[in-house]
């Protein structure tokens, strides 16, 4: 079953020309076939191409580092001449006309594009159950969310329909449905990755990032999709790490700080305790662990979903009917065209955050909202600068539960947002991220949530790698 296998074990045996990539791929789309019906992790499902382009790249063996391996990836990223949808009905039927440069970097590596994941429409949600076709399901609980907005990426990892998939992260996107579904998910520094090609959500905030259920495999494409771009004026030019080089050097020494504030917010029980485990385990391997203050990370929430929504609602006009996507029909003129199409293309969760930013931005009350909660940005940045002179990474639980049931939270959006609320200060910051399975409630997992400095993802994959040696939570698989 090579579907059980690491991207870095299919290599191996790939370069001995022990398999074939048609192999990798049959073997990969067997297990999507067992498991999508019950999962439903994609919008726009690719093995069949998957499978030519394998069928074609055997006739010209490449030497790229992922050549021949398969890959899933969200569905706010474009790949030229597939579907592109948001997960949203305004963009049901728009096809990418050209590559985003994480593809770009991908192809060129070799990779097969095994299928478009499912979102929260427009990346704006903590369950992808905003998708405006079908709700995902958590591999592990069938009742259960798999987080969001990339849940359909932690899942398809999760229940290994693809070894490794690309999500992309606002304010806990890729951590928040890592922890739930049990995988590793890292959000690098703002500015590693280009966001070339990513439809935008919230500009200042966005970041694509990686899934998998191994470091190396994560380290792996991080060096491939890492980088300066010169079409990303966010993108900033300095060198990549070499990742799979940097994740074995140990965790002798390192400064673990933990924030007070952060288990001053309701956790679950259970959450706490395989932290607390967690931490003694990284003491034993040599860590030194200290309290850190962040005093303003309290202020986190309200300031993202006043500056997160203010950017959507600019990013979202383009959304009309009149460049491309969906538009509405039997309208009388252009006003009233602009109202139907985007009364009926975007979902309630896109809407509530287009008004709530359009409000933040209006003339009366753009100095009191938007501009307060930028100040609270630059405070928290600050909290995190000011910890990051004491230590080497900031830890915490990746969120406040374990996953949440299917409709529990739809009709309460605030509670919704909490659930966030450990991972937005990352967003807000610009700063790296993971989240790593560190334990179990029951049948469903418990991520655990690492903060770097600055460049420093390479500290953060050094303590995964550490904790995945010793643990193997790869090893189990949820049985769907």
């Amino acid at each position: 079953m090579l579907w059980k296998k690491s991207l870095s074990e299919l290599k191996e045996l790939l370069d001995r020309d022990e398999i074939t990539p048609s192999q990798v791929i049959e073997s990969f789309y067997e297990r999507f076939k067992e498991t999508e019906e019950k999962v439903k992790a994609y919008i726009t499902p690719l093995y069949e191409r998957a499978l030519d382009e394998a069928k074609r790249l055997e006739k010209d063996k490449g030497e790229g580092k992922l050549w021949g391996l398969p890959i899933a990836i969200k569905d706010n990223i474009l790949v030229e001449g597939v579907k592109t949808t948001c997960a949203s009905k305004i963009l049901e039927n728009f096809v990418a006309p050209y590559d985003a440069t994480v593809v770009e970097r991908l192809k060129r590596e070799g990779v097969l594009f095994v299928g478009k994941t499912n979102m929260d429409e427009f990346a704006m949600g903590s369950s992808t159950e905003h998708s405006a076709f079908f709700p995902t399901k958590n591999p592990w609980d069938l009742e259960r969310v798999p987080g969001g907005s990339s849940g359909g990426s932690a899942a398809t990892v999760a229940c290994l329909s693809a070894p490794v998939a690309l999500g992309s992260d606002t304010g806990g996107s890729i951590r928040q449905p890592a922890s739930f579904c049990g995988v590793i998910g890292i959000k690098p520094t703002y500015g590693r990755v280009s966001r070339y090609g990513l439809v935008a959500f919230a500009s200042s905030l966005d970041q694509i990032g990686v899934f998998g259920r191994r470091t190396e495999d994560v380290a792996t494409v991080m060096e491939v999709i890492s980088g300066w771009d010169s079409r990303d004026s966010t993108s900033r030019n300095l060198p990549v790490p070499e990742y799979t080089e940097e994740i074995s050097k140990g965790i002798e020494g390192l400064r673990i700080g933990l924030p007070k504030e952060f288990f001053e917010f309701d956790i679950q029980e259970e959450v706490k305790e395989a932290f607390e485990t967690f931490i003694r385990e990284l003491e034993k391997g040599g860590a030194k662990v200290q309290e850190v203050s962040l005093p303003s990370v309290k202020y986190a929430i309200p300031a993202y979903y006043i500056i997160a929504p203010s950017e959507a609602s600019s990013n979202l006009a383009r959304y009309d009917g009149v460049k491309y996507g969906y538009r509405a029909q039997g309208y009388e003129n252009l006003i009233d065209m602009y109202a139907k199409t985007r009364a009926e293309g975007f979902g309630a969760e896109v809407k509530r955050r287009i008004m709530l930013g359009t409000f933040a931005l209006s003339a009366g009350y753009y100095d009191a909202y938007y501009l307060k909660a930028m100040k609270v940005k630059k405070l928290i940045y600050e909290d995190f600068a000011k910890a990051f002179k004491e230590v080497d990474v900031i830890a915490g639980p990746t969120t406040p539960t374990t996953a949440f049931r299917l409709g529990e939270k739809l009709d309460n959006p605030i509670e919704m947002y909490l659930s966030d609320i450990l991972t937005v200060p990352v967003n807000l910051t610009g700063l790296p991220g993971i989240s790593i399975p560190i334990g179990w409630n029951g049948n469903l997992p418990i991520g655990g949530q690492l903060i770097g400095r600055a460049w420093d993802e390479s500290s953060l994959l050094r303590i995964s790698y550490y904790w995945e040696e010793a643990h193997k939570h790869y090893e189990r698989i949820p049985s769907v």
